[in-house]
C-alpha cells in the first residue's frame, strides 16, 4: 500500500523530484493486528517511514467531512495524551490563517504569491478555528502558548492586502472564543497597523491620490479628443470613483482598518442592539492598547480612529475617554510627551467628534481653562515665568487644545441664547491666558493662533493681534547661513504638535467614520485666502506645519528636552462620573 502524504496540487511534474510516499506491507489496521499477535515487522517499517523528516503532514483542510472529523479527533487525542505536541499542533493550525503560497512564473522568474482566488478559503478558516477550539477545550493552558505563535506567524506588513486581511480577521476570530487573549491580540494587530500608518504620511497619501485622479482625468480628456459621438457618455471607474487607494501602504491600511472597525461593531452589538457590558469590556482593552502604543506614537493618522469609532456608540464612552485624557494631561507623574499628546487628543476629539453635545464640550472647557489659570498662578511668583517649551510644554499644549476647540465649537456654544453663550465665553477669562508672561500665542501653530485671534476679535473676547505683532517684532537678527542667503530654517511648529483626528483619508473604512466627523466649516463672516477643493475640509490644510525657510528666530530653547511643569490643582470632574 502506497499512501502519499504531501500536498500535490500545483506540482510541476517534470521538474519536481519523486514524491515521498509511506510504504508498508498492508493496511494500518492489518499492521496493528499483526503487532498485537507478535509480528512487529510491518509495525517497525511503518514507524521508520513515519519518522522520515521529508514526509509532510496530511492535507486535511478542504477534505470531506469524514476526513476532517477524523483528523480533528486525532488532534484532540494527541494534545490531550501528549501535550508535548501542543505547540506543533498550534503552529500547524495557525500557519493556515493566510492563503497558501503558490509559485507563479513571470519572465522565467518564479514569484511566490498568495492564492487569493481559492474559493475554499472561508471553509478552510472555519475548520482551523474548529480545530483550535477543540485543542483549547482539551488543553486549558492553550492560551499561554498561543501569543508567541500568533506573533511569529504574523505576515510582513509588505505582504498583499488579502494576506494581511485574512490573518487579522482570523486573529480577531480567535479573540472571540479565547477572550483572555483579546487584549494581547488587539495589541499585536495595532502594533503592526501602526507601522503601516506611520510609513504612509498624510501628505504623501494626498499627493499620490491626487496625482492618480489627475492622470485619470487627463487620460479621459485625451481619449475624448478622438470620440466623435457626442451622444456617447461613458463613466469610467477610475481612482476618483473607486474604493481602492492608489497609495499601496494606504490600501493595506484601509483593508485592515475596515476589518478592525467591523470587529468593534460586531463585538459591541447583539442583534443590532448595543450590549453595554460587552462594549465596556472592549473599551477597557482598547484603551490599554491606546495608552501603550497609539498615544506615544507621533504622526499616526488613522489607527486612533478605532477609539474614535468605539466612543461614538455611547456618550458615556466618549466622556470616559475624555476623562482618561484629562487625567493624563494634568498628572505630573507622566512624562511631558505623554501629557502633551493627551492634550492634543483631547482638543482634536472635542473639535471633530460631532456626536459630542455642547454640554460635554463646555464641561471639558471647565476643566482645561481653570487648570490653565491655576498654572499661571503657580508660575507668576517664580523665576520661570517666561516662554519656554522645555519648562511649560503641557501648558502650551493645553492652551492650543482650548484654542482649537473654540475654533470648531464656538458656534455651538453661542447657538440658541447668544447673550448666555457670550457670558460663558467671557467668564473663561481668555484674555488672562493670552496676555500672561508664558505667551502661549508664540508657540501655538500659526493657523490656530490666527483663526483664534479672528474669532475672539469678532466677539470682542480678547484682542490677540497686539501680542502676535509683538511676537513677530521680537525676531532675532538673522546671520547669513553657510549655504548662502539670509534665511534660516525656523521651526513653525515648536510644540511638535499634531491633531490626531485630522480628516480621515482611507476610502473604504472611511465610510464608517464620515457620519461621525465634524468637517471644518469656514466662517462666512471672515475673508480668508481661498483654498483648493482638496483643502476645503480643514483650515490647517490637512497637514502639520514643518520647518520652512523663513526669516525668523532660531529655535533656541525649543531644542532642549521637555520637562513636566509643576503640579497644580484641578477642578472636580463629576460630569464624567456617569455610569455607562
Amino acid at each position: 500500500l502506497a499512501t502519499p502524504l504531501i500536498y500535490t496540487e500545483g506540482r510541476d511534474f517534470l521538474n519536481s523530484p519523486p514524491m515521498k510516499t509511506v510504504r508498508f506491507g498492508g493496511s494500518v489496521v492489518s499492521t496493528l493486528h499483526k503487532f498485537k499477535q507478535g509480528d512487529t515487522s510491518d509495525y517497525e517499517l511503518l514507524k521508520h517511514q513515519l519518522a522520515d523528516p521529508d514526509i509532510k503532514r496530511l492535507p486535511w483542510l478542504g477534505r470531506s467531512p469524514a476526513v476532517v472529523e477524523e483528523y480533528l479527533a486525532f488532534l484532540s487525542n494527541l494534545v490531550s495524551a501528549q501535550t508535548v505536541y501542543l505547540r506543533s499542533c498550534l503552529k500547524m493550525v495557525v500557519s493556515n490563517f493566510t492563503p497558501k503560497r503558490v509559485k507563479v512564473c513571470e519572465g522565467g522568474v518564479d514569484i511566490s504569491d498568495s492564492d487569493d482566488d481559492d474559493e475554499n478559503l472561508p471553509g478552510n478558516f472555519d475548520q482551523c478555528h474548529q480545530a483550535l477550539q477543540l485543542i483549547a477545550r482539551y488543553v486549558p493552558s492553550t492560551s499561554r502558548f498561543m501569543m508567541p505563535i500568533l506573533t511569529d506567524n504574523f505576515p510582513f506588513v509588505q505582504k498583499s492586502s488579502r494576506t494581511l486581511e485574512c490573518y487579522v480577521h482570523n486573529l480577531l476570530r480567535v479573540a472571540v472564543y479565547i477572550p483572555t487573549l483579546r487584549r494581547d491580540i488587539l495589541e499585536l494587530i495595532v502594533n503592526r497597523m501602526l507601522k503601516l500608518d506611520v510609513s504612509a504620511p498624510r501628505g504623501e497619501i494626498e499627493e499620490v491620490e491626487e496625482n492618480a485622479v489627475q492622470k485619470e482625468v487627463k487620460g479621459e480628456q485625451e481619449e475624448g479628443l478622438f470620440d466623435m459621438d457626442e451622444d456617447v457618455c461613458s463613466v469610467k471607474s477610475g481612482p476618483e470613483g473607486s474604493d481602492r487607494m492608489c497609495h499601496p501602504v494606504a490600501e493595506r491600511l484601509d483593508t485592515l482598518m475596515a476589518v478592525l472597525l467591523a470587529f468593534i461593531k460586531d463585538v459591541c452589538h447583539v442583534n443590532g442592539c448595543l450590549d453595554v457590558e460587552r462594549t465596556k469590556d472592549l473599551y477597557r482593552d482598547l484603551i490599554c492598547v491606546f495608552d501603550k502604543l497609539i498615544l506615544p506614537t507621533h504622526g499616526s493618522c488613522h489607527i486612533q480612529y478605532s477609539v474614535f469609532y468605539l466612543c461614538s456608540f455611547r456618550l458615556a464612552l466618549a466622556e470616559a475617554f475624555l476623562e482618561h485624557l484629562w487625567r493624563l494631561l494634568q498628572s505630573p507623574s507622566h512624562s511631558a510627551v505623554i501629557r502633551q499628546a493627551s492634550a492634543g487628543y483631547m482638543g482634536s476629539f472635542l473639535a471633530r467628534a460631532n456626536f459630542l453635545p455642547v454640554a460635554t464640550v463646555r464641561a471639558c472647557l471647565d476643566l482645561l481653562v481653570p487648570w490653565l489659570h491655576l498654572y499661571i498662578d503657580s508660575q507668576d511668583s517664580r523665576s520661570r515665568a517666561y516662554c519656554d517649551i522645555a519648562l511649560h510644554g503641557p501648558f502650551y499644549s493645553a492652551c492650543q487644545a482650548v484654542f482649537y476647540t473654540l475654533i470648531f465649537r464656538h458656534g455651538d456654544l453661542l447657538k440658541g441664547d447668544m447673550g448666555k453663550g457670550l457670558a460663558y465665553l467671557q467668564g473663561l477669562n481668555l484674555e488672562r491666558i493670552v496676555m500672561c508672561q508664558l505667551n502661549p500665542l508664540k508657540v501655538c501653530l500659526p493657523a490656530v493662533t490666527n483663526m483664534f485671534a479672528a474669532i475672539t476679535r469678532k466677539y470682542q473676547l480678547v484682542f490677540c493681534y497686539t501680542i502676535i505683532e509683538r511676537n513677530n517684532r521680537h525676531v532675532l537678527p538673522v546671520v547669513r547661513t553657510s549655504v548662502g542667503g539670509d534665511c534660516v530654517s525656523t521651526n513653525t511648529n515648536p510644540l511638535d504638535s499634531f491633531f490626531p483626528f485630522d480628516p480621515y483619508l482611507l476610502k473604504r473604512s472611511g465610510k464608517l467614520i464620515e457620519p461621525l466627523y465634524q468637517v471644518w466649516e469656514e466662517p462666512s463672516v471672515f475673508s480668508w485666502p481661498q483654498c483648493s477643493d482638496a483643502d476645503e475640509d480643514d483650515f490647517l490644510r490637512g497637514e502639520t506645519p514643518e520647518s520652512k525657510e523663513v526669516v525668523g528666530m532660531t529655535p533656541g530653547s525649543y531644542d532642549s528636552h521637555l520637562r513636566s511643569p509643576s503640579s497644580v490643582g484641578s477642578p472636580p470632574i463629576a460630569f464624567l462620573q456617569k455610569p455607562f
